[in-house]
């Protein structure tokens, strides 16, 4: 398969779900498949800084069910439930359709693979070390129980003139076997000198040893990275 092979994707339909859970005809998948697209861009740009690790949806007939898995469920919820109502609202005129919304919270962001690279281009984009950045995010992904962690950069590092890539590992990260549970996460950090990409892989285990929220084993529901709470509005 190569080692360009995105993990998630690789395992998509074997034993990861699907992140858009719907079926539609043939003359509406493609206007449908951009609605997805245009709300999790809305998503991320409105609430950045909720550390939003995927956002999945699930399509009735008549209304969209959207999963928001956030370490921040507070931030989305607002008071009283006001800023969870005002993005459900916002949602409904930019799609026209009627939206429920469902908030996951993720009890260890240093468990997912999104949320680390993150974390790792917030301290690039406010000019710290990469090589500190790298080896610190190693430390504390490492202490929150996962069997290895793999975390790569690509841009001009350190504001060098030439653009190059520096990686570094702990662990084990077994890419081809498909019973493992490898999360990755993929973000661009922009700097001074460019935009640096910063890519992470996580290894969390056999998918055999996980059970989703509802109890049920991963292969055949969604896998989980710790405890989580589930808020609906």
């Amino acid at each position: 398969m190569g080692q360009k092979v995105r993990p998630t994707g690789f395992r998509i339909g074997v034993m990861e779900n699907w992140r858009s859970r719907w079926y539609a005809p043939k003359k509406e998948f493609g206007d449908l498949l951009a609605e997805d697209l245009k709300i999790r861009s809305f998503v991320g740009t409105k609430y950045q800084f909720a550390e939003i690790a995927r956002v999945e949806i699930e399509r009735t007939r008549d209304q969209v069910v959207i999963h928001l898995f956030t370490a921040r469920p507070g931030v989305i919820i607002g008071r009283k439930g006001q800023e969870i109502d005002r993005l459900k609202g916002e949602l409904e005129d930019l799609t026209g359709r009627r939206m429920d919304l469902k908030i996951v919270e993720i009890a260890n962001p240093n468990r997912d693979a999104k949320l680390v690279a993150d974390k790792v281009a917030q301290q690039l984009s406010k000019r710290g070390s990469f090589r500190r950045a790298i080896k610190k995010t190693l430390d504390e992904v490492m202490s929150s129980g996962v069997h290895g962690v793999k975390i790569e950069m690509s841009g001009r590092l350190g504001g060098a003139e030439m653009s190059r890539k520096e990686k570094a590992s702990r662990g084990s990260i077994p890419l081809s076997t498909l019973r493992r549970h490898i999360d990755y996460g993929f973000t661009a950090a922009k700097t001074s000198q460019g935009i640096i990409g910063v890519k992470v892989w996580i290894d969390l285990g056999d998918y055999s040893d996980e059970e989703s929220a509802d109890g049920t084993n991963a292969k055949t529901g969604q896998a989980s990275k710790g405890p989580k709470r589930t808020y609906k509005r």
